[in-house]
């Protein structure tokens, strides 16, 4: 479990991090919910939610070079989007010398604002919550044990994926290989299919591991307590700011 922790649980003290996950999870959902419901065309919007990101950042104690990195995950969304203002159709407009689609411009600021501020909450839930929080905090969502226990399985075997294709970079690496050229592109499909194979045997032993002490199919809650009314009213505040920003928008269109 640590493994997990030190890729994506960023340990802290701070009010945030305290907060038990059944809590951060349903403000997540809930500030989600209203960035997509935004109007697109609109930009301010968007700049009050990035605002009120970085105002939780600050609280929680995480610096935005942690955060920055991790948001590169959405770059195949944002090429994707650049793209659009030039191959949507009509109406069009001429920007800088270029003709723009009117309807691609506002599909791209919708996908890349909605987008980035979507993966910032997810980060930021990630930040805060370790793993060991997930399976009471999604019991008490009333979530059914067989996806609780795909989840938390999932985050944990993602980890057991990434070292072993580490381990076999560094073998490619230490034979002369360089996997970084084109050449190689038959050997990293080789890799991949026998990374496949190497997980699916290892999940097996794992899982032959996991009955042999005891496992019955069902994640244990580790004990963490259930959230409080002040910690309920806390989490909610950042999620009721966003429903109020995007109702706000929707009036003043």
């Amino acid at each position: 479990m640590s493994t997990v922790s030190h890729r994506l649980h960023l340990p802290g003290s701070s009010p945030v991090h305290r907060t038990p996950a059944e809590a951060k999870i349903v403000c997540a959902v809930l500030t989600v919910f209203a960035v997509v419901a935004t109007p697109r065309d609109m930009f301010w919007p968007f700049a009050v939610y990035a605002a009120g990101l970085l105002v939780v950042w600050r609280v929680a104690r995480i610096p935005p070079r942690w955060i920055a990195p991790r948001l590169l995950i959405e770059m195949p969304f944002v090429v994707l989007a650049i793209l659009l203002p030039f191959s949507a159709g009509e109406p069009r407009t001429t920007v800088f010398g270029l003709s723009l689609s009117t309807t691609g411009v506002h599909a791209a600021w919708g996908i890349i604002a909605k987008g980035s501020i979507g993966v910032g909450v997810s980060l930021t839930v990630a930040a805060t919550t370790s793993v060991r929080e997930l399976p009471g905090g999604l019991s008490r969502l009333h979530v059914p044990g067989m996806i609780v226990t795909i989840v938390v399985l999932m985050l944990r075997y993602v980890d057991v994926i990434a070292d072993e294709a580490a381990r076999m970079r560094v073998a490619r690496i230490s034979r002369g290989d360089d996997p970084r050229t084109i050449r190689q592109i038959g050997a990293t499909a080789r890799g991949l299919g026998s990374l496949f194979l190497r997980s699916y045997e290892r999940g097996e032993r794992v899982h032959l591991a996991m009955l042999s002490r005891g496992f019955t199919g069902t994640i244990i809650d580790f004990g963490t307590p259930p959230a409080t009314w002040r910690q309920w009213i806390f989490s909610c505040v950042p999620a009721s700011a966003a429903l109020g920003v995007c109702v706000g928008a929707w009036i003043v269109r």
